[in-house]
C-alpha cells in the first residue's frame, strides 16, 4: 500500500488516507458543515463524501492519501456528476480548504 509523507522535525510520519479523511471532516464541522458518509450499494467508484455546507452549499468530495489519484472508475463518476452540475472535489492534504478553491 502506498502511503504519503510528511516530515516533522528530522521525523517522517506516513499519512494513510484515514488521517486525511478524519481531519477533514473535522476541519468542515469546525466550519458548521456536514461530512456525510456516501456509499451507494448500486455504483461503484462514488465519492465518499456528501459535504453540505451553510448557506446552502453542497459538494461531492474524494479523499485521499497524499499524492494518490483517483480510479478511472472514481474519474468517470466524477464527471457524471459534474455534467449533471454537480462540484466534485479531490482532496489529497489536510491543509486544504473545499470553499477556498484550492481543492481539485
Amino acid at each position: 500500500m502506498y502511503y504519503a509523507y510528511v516530515i516533522y522535525a528530522r521525523e517522517v510520519v506516513y499519512l494513510k488516507e484515514s488521517y486525511v479523511e478524519k481531519k477533514f471532516i473535522k476541519k468542515i464541522k469546525a466550519e458548521g458543515g456536514l461530512a456525510l458518509k456516501f456509499i451507494s450499494p448500486s455504483m461503484t467508484g462514488v465519492p465518499d463524501r456528501i459535504v453540505l455546507m451553510p448557506g446552502g452549499k453542497m459538494y461531492f468530495v474524494e479523499l485521499k492519501a497524499p499524492g494518490k489519484k483517483p480510479t478511472p472508475k472514481q474519474e468517470k463518476v466524477h464527471n457524471m456528476l459534474r455534467a449533471l452540475g454537480f462540484e466534485v472535489k479531490v482532496i489529497d492534504s489536510i491543509n486544504i480548504s473545499i470553499e477556498g478553491g484550492d481543492a481539485k
